[in-house]
């Protein structure tokens, strides 16, 4: 991985996520969720530049995070991120945002 990947992994202690805790990858090109199971993974993932918003539920300890995309397609759900975490996903997606719209 690159110096540019940034993974972030949702808390073992909320729901769906105990076993096989979702992550989030954001990279400078996309935006992807990668959700373990027994056998194999789900992935979905979205093109930084599709992105429309990112929506943040801030609990007393962990927080939700939704992906809208400007294509319509579905947003991409993720529970039990530290809020910390959270706001660093949003921050980071912003900022590839913006360095791609210079480039443009």
């Amino acid at each position: 991985m690159s110096e540019e990947t940034h993974t972030f992994t949702a808390s073992r202690f909320t729901a769906g996520n105990l076993f096989y805790p979702v992550r989030i990858t954001i990279t400078p090109q996309r935006v992807e969720r990668i959700k373990p199971h027994l056998i194999g993974t789900e992935e979905e993932s979205m093109p930084i530049n599709r992105v429309a918003s990112v929506h943040i539920r801030i609990g007393l300890i962990w927080s939700d995070i939704r992906i809208d995309s400007t294509g319509g397609t579905n947003p991409i759900l993720s529970r039990g991120h530290f809020k910390e975490d959270a706001r660093r996903i949003r921050d980071l997606i912003e900022q590839f945002q913006q360095r791609e719209s210079k480039t443009s």
